[in-house]
């Protein structure tokens, strides 16, 4: 995946990875991430997907390595910060440990789709996350090639001044 640049029509929208997304959730979840049409761009529908998208690589310190545009919308982040970044950087430092825990319980059962936490926006907003899917990226041989999350609600959190 050519992570320098945001999906679009020259690079096929990532279409490699969007695979790599729809197919290990579906595989994991046993239904599909996103509905498509016949003849729909997955990488193209991944990116304008009506929610939030994100997923990491398998680094010591996982990076980001895809966020779609309502990831980047809510987090605050342009691709080209967002793709690179740490991704425990998306969570308050407090929380950085309760985060380890969930990642860990995603590589040993697979995905959990009961999540919620408390994230940071580049701009220090924080906000909750509910009901969110976190899932292993596994290709068809098995290879382990990350971590995804997606989630539809967030709430945001005041904080007090």
């Amino acid at each position: 995946m050519d992570a320098a640049h945001p999906p679009s029509a020259a690079n096929g929208f990532h279409g490699a990875h969007a695979t790599l997304l729809l197919a290990s959730y579906q595989r994991l979840l046993g239904r599909p991430l996103l509905d498509l049409a016949p003849g729909d761009d997955p990488g193209r529908a991944l990116y304008a997907a009506p929610f939030v998208l994100l997923s990491h690589g398998t680094e010591a310190d996982p990076l980001f390595n895809y966020a779609n545009r309502a990831a980047q919308a809510l987090f605050g982040y342009p691709w080209a910060t967002f793709v690179g970044l740490p991704s425990r950087l998306s969570a308050e430092p407090l929380v950085r440990e309760e985060r380890e825990r969930l990642l860990q319980r995603v590589a040993e059962q697979g995905f959990i789709d009961d999540y919620a936490g408390v994230r940071v926006a580049a701009d220090g907003r924080r906000f909750r996350i509910e009901q969110a899917v976190v899932w292993n990226l596994v290709d068809e041989t098995g290879t382990l090639h990350g971590q995804a999350a997606c989630f539809h609600q967030w709430v945001p959190l005041v904080v007090p001044g």
